[in-house]
């Protein structure tokens, strides 16, 4: 197949792969400016340094739009061991857990946490402590199982605590918010290492029951944060948009380089070569989200205040944490009509990446995929590991994400939007309410809905 954009593909290839920029704006991002978690002094810094990227960059509307939201603020926490044994554990809270104090219960271990098993064993976790893990895929499940759902799960079936435990050794707690939908958790969360969780195992077989007391001290309070907008305009059709983003913000525990930075400065680096070297017949529009961590809340701000100029959107890529994903690839998010313009695309580009077809609701791809908007992210569709890695833990660093995974994430997603700017028979339309509806609520993906029916009739609730 000819490659009619080959001039441009080698600009761009030549540019990102002989640069150093990505890297050097993800030293600043985590550097200079930390974790960026929501409320942090390092958010806003992160936000304008942004924005100035976008300026030095050749774009234009350049803007921060500010939302409100409920944000969270770490405190103290003490976990202890007070029956069979006496003794503290090391832990962290997990993101909108409530303040607590002297909180005593006992401990049930449902290992890997599949959806089934909380119900087979609702009469067990009652009353309890829930223990899971953090394994995406327990076993016999296809689809990935969220840390918020196993939590969700835990509270539709009575537990009154949760306990999350790194199933990788070596790394300490996994971080990660458990409200919904923005709102503070209605039952305390932590965190706990393997090793930790292994030791509170071992007491379960031996002595049949471990009882625990919990304390805490994190405060929840109103806070503002901002999505950063930067266009470049299209020549032809500059109302339609071809929209690019990641969140900003990681977790409050880590730099957070490889989840979310690493796709922060791809799609930085996407906009540096693009505006360079590239006119293109409609606009690209980058957008940096806030506050990604504890619900979408900047996606799901964006969609809300914008919801009359989304039937502009021709596509939304995510780059969610891509330049730091073991394989770069372009997931599709059940948009089958497009799987042959993607193949396309690949043999013209002469690259080798997978092309999937799946969705999940936890990036911020989802509120613009319940809204009907066409999306897709540069995702691992090849599966390597069964978890994040070091991913929403303390060593999530810059030293743990290569220049080369910078530059593939960076380099297929300016190739990409570059073809789907100049795609004349674009066979994708958005879906209407119906058309969402019917895709969320497929047979493989019913019993999600069913859950999440009862998620909202439990907050309702409470």
């Amino acid at each position: 197949m000819t490659n009619p954009h080959l001039p441009l593909d080698q600009k761009i290839l030549g540019d990102i792969y002989s640069s150093r920029e990505a890297m050097d704006n993800l030293e600043v991002l985590c550097d200079d400016f930390g974790s960026r978690f929501g409320g942090t002094a390092g958010e806003k810094l992160a936000a304008d340094f942004i924005a100035t990227k976008y300026k030095e960059y050749g774009l234009s509307n350049i803007h921060l739009e500010p939302f409100e939201y409920l944000g969270w603020e770490r405190g103290d926490v003490k976990l202890e061991i007070i029956s069979p044994v006496q003794k503290e554990i090391p832990c962290i809270t997990l993101p909108q857990s409530p303040p607590i104090e002297n909180f005593e219960g006992e401990i049930f271990n449902i290992g890997e946490g599949a959806p089934s098993d909380f119900n087979a064993k609702a009469a067990q976790i009652k009353g309890k402590f829930l223990m899971t893990n953090s394994a995406l895929y327990p076993k016999g499940i296809k689809r990935w199982v969220h840390r918020s759902e196993k939590y969700g799960r835990s509270l539709l079936a009575g537990a009154i605590g949760f306990i999350f435990v790194n199933h990788y050794p070596g790394y300490g707690p996994a971080t990660g918010g458990i409200g919904w939908e923005g709102e503070a958790a209605l039952a305390p969360g932590i965190s706990i290492a393997k090793e930790d969780g292994d030791f509170i195992q071992r007491l379960l077989k031996k002595h049949g029951s471990v009882k625990i007391r919990l304390t805490s001290t994190d405060t929840i309070s109103p806070k503002i944060s901002w999505n950063i907008v930067g266009d470049l305009p299209g020549t032809e059709k500059p109302d339609e948009i071809i929209l690019m983003g990641s969140h900003y913000d990681g977790h409050d525990i880590s730099q957070g380089a490889s989840d979310p930075a690493s796709g922060v400065v791809s799609v930085l680096e996407a906009a540096r070569v693009l505006g360079k070297h590239v006119k293109l017949p409609r606009t690209i529009r980058f957008v940096m989200w806030g506050v990604e961590e504890i619900g979408l809340l900047g996606s799901n701000a964006y969609v809300r205040d914008h919801a009359d100029d989304l039937h502009k959107i021709r596509f939304y890529l995510n780059m969610d944490a891509a330049g730091g994903a073991p394989s770069k690839d372009i997931n599709l998010h059940a948009w089958d009509v497009l799987q042959e313009t993607f193949e396309g695309y690949r043999e013209e580009m002469a690259l080798d990446f997978a092309i999937g077809q799946t969705f999940h609701s936890a990036s911020d791809h989802f509120p613009f995929l319940k809204a009907g908007v066409i999306t897709g992210g540069v995702e691992p569709v090849r599966q390597t590991r069964s978890g994040r890695g070091y991913g929403h833990t303390q060593f999530d660093t810059v030293d743990k994400v290569e220049i080369q995974g910078l530059r593939d994430a960076a380099s297929l997603a300016a190739r990409i939007v570059l073809r789907v700017a100049h795609e004349k028979n674009w066979p994708a339309t958005p879906r209407d309410t119906s058309a969402v509806d019917e895709l969320l609520n497929q047979p493989s993906r019913t019993e999600v809905q069913a859950y999440l029916a009862k998620m909202e009739e439990y907050h309702s609730q409470n």
